[in-house]
C-alpha cells in the first residue's frame, strides 16, 4: 500500500532514529503525539513497520563493511596526584571528565581510523548521557542504537591514578548495562546486518552475551570478545562451559586469560601458549593476550608470535588497550595479516599512553604508521 508524504517522512525519521520518542518525532515533524501514533497504527497497517517498537524491516541484501560494538559507555573520572601517592590521606592532584567506557571507546576510535562503526549500549536518561552520546556521535559513531534508559543513572568509571599515570585503582558504576537485556539487543539486530565484525565486551550481562554470539552465529557473523576485567571475563567462561563455540578473535591480558579458562595462569610464554591454545581449541581463531610492557602473544592455529611493546613515555595508560583493539580491527579490515594488524594496535596503544585524552584525537591510520616506522 503507497505511503502519504507524512508517513514518508517519519519513516525516513524512524529510520534515522530508531530510538527517537513520540515527542521526539512529533517536534520534528512539526505535529502531535496523538497525530504520530496515528501515523505509526498506518505504517505497521502497510508492512513499512513490524510494530510499535518501531522494528524495521530488515534487509537481507544490506552490507556496508560497518563494525559494531556492544558494550559499555560511561563517563570517565580520572583523579591524579601530583606526587607519589600516599595511601590513607588526602593527596593533592588533578582531576578531569571526558567521554569513556570500552565499547564506547573502541567505536571512536574506529570511527577515527574510517572505519564505520555503530554502538549498541545503554544509558540514562540524564544529563551525563546526553553529554556522553553527542561527544561520540560528535567523533563520528552512529549512536541509534543506543537504549536510553529514564530513572537510571549513566554508567561512571572513577580512576585513581599515581604521578606517573599508572592506574592505582579504578570503580566501575555500571548498573544501567543491566537494562540491556536479550530483548533490547533483538530489538536492534537489525544493526548487526552487513557488520564485518562484532565486538563484544564484558560489560554485557552474561544472558545479553550469549544471546549476541547466538545472533551473530546465526548470521555468520565474525565476533571479537574483549573481556574488560577479570571479574567480567566470567561472563564468557561460564558461556564456554556451557558448551558455546568461543568467538573468532579473544583479546585478554594475562589474568582475564585465566578467568576465560577458569584457571590461574602465569605471564611465562609455555604457560599462556597453553591457555590460548585451550581457547583455540574451543573455537577460537585468534586469541591475542595483551602482556602491557612486555608487548603480546598472538595464537592462531597455525603459529604463535610474540610482540614488542613500543616504546612510550606513559602519562595515562587509561584506554591503551580499547585503542590497541580498535587499531587492530582497522588493520583487518584493511587486509593486513593478523601479525601486523597487531603491530598497528601496539602504535595505537603507545600513542594514546602518551596522551592526556583517553582517545587520541587526531588517530589515523596514516599516524600509526608513522609510529610504526620511527
Amino acid at each position: 500500500m503507497a505511503l502519504t508524504r507524512k508517513e514518508q517522512q517519519l519513516l525516513t525519521l524512524i529510520r534515522d532514529q530508531p530510538l527517537a520518542t513520540p515527542e521526539e518525532l512529533a517536534q520534528q515533524l512539526g505535529s502531535t503525539r496523538a497525530a504520530v501514533n496515528v501515523h505509526v497504527s498506518n505504517l505497521v497497517r502497510k508492512g513499512a513497520l513490524l510494530g510499535r517498537g518501531y522494528i524495521l524491516p530488515e534487509d537481507p541484501e544490506r552490507s556496508d563493511g560497518r563494525i559494531v560494538v556492544v558494550g559499555g559507555a560511561n563517563v570517565d573520572l580520572k583523579a591524579r596526584t601530583s606526587a607519589p601517592a600516599l595511601p590513607g590521606t588526602s593527596n593533592p592532584g588533578v582531576t578531569e571528565q571526558a567521554p569513556g567506557g570500552v565499547g564506547r571507546n573502541i567505536a571512536e576510535n574506529l570511527a577515527r581510523l574510517g572505519v564505520p562503526v555503530s554502538l549498541i549500549t545503554a544509558v540514562g536518561r540524564d544529563a551525563l548521557g546526553d553529554t556522553l552520546l553527542h561527544d561520540t556521535q560528535a567523533a563520528g559513531v552512529d549512536v541509534s542504537g543506543v537504549l536510553r534508559v529514564p530513572g537510571e543513572t549513566t554508567g561512571t568509571y572513577t580512576a585513581i591514578l599515581n604521578d606517573r599515570g599508572e592506574m592505582l585503582i579504578a570503580v566501575a558504576a555500571m548498573g544501567v548495562m543491566a537494562r540491556l537485556t536479550p530483548a533490547a539487543l533483538r530489538e536492534r539486530r537489525r544493526l548487526l546486518r552487513g557488520a564485518d565484525w562484532v565486538v563484544a565486551d564484558g560489560n554485557l550481562p552474561e544472558d545479553t552475551l550469549v544471546a549476541l554470539l547466538g545472533l551473530c552465529h546465526e548470521r555468520g557473523l565474525q565476533v571479537v570478545f574483549e573481556p574488560v576485567s577479570v571479574p567480567k571475563a566470567r561472563h564468557l567462561h561460564a558461556a564456554l562451559e556451557a558448551g558455546l563455540a568461543a568467538p573468532q578473535v579473544l583479546t585478554p591480558n594475562v589474568g582475564e586469560l585465566g578467568a576465560l579458562l577458569g584457571q590461574d595462569v602465569t605471564d611465562r610464554l609455555p604457560d599462556l601458549k597453553r591457555a590460548a591454545r585451550a581457547l583455540l581449541d574451543r573455537g577460537a581463531q585468534i586469541v591475542w593476550v595483551r602482556r602491557g610492557r612486555h608487548g603480546s602473544l598472538l595464537c592462531t592455529p597455525g603459529r604463535s608470535v610474540t610482540l614488542p611493546a613500543l616504546p612510550a613515555t606513559p602519562r595515562d595508560v587509561t584506554g591503551a588497550g580499547d585503542a590497541m583493539l580498535a587499531a587492530f580491527l582497522a588493520g583487518l579490515t584493511q587486509g593486513l595479516a593478523p601479525e601486523d594488524a597487531a603491530r598497528l594496535g601496539h602504535a595505537a596503544a603507545a600513542l594514546t599512553i602518551e596522551h592526556a585524552a583517553t582517545v587520541v584525537p587526531d588517530l589515523t591510520l596514516d599516524l600509526l604508521q608513522r609510529r610504526l616506522n620511527s
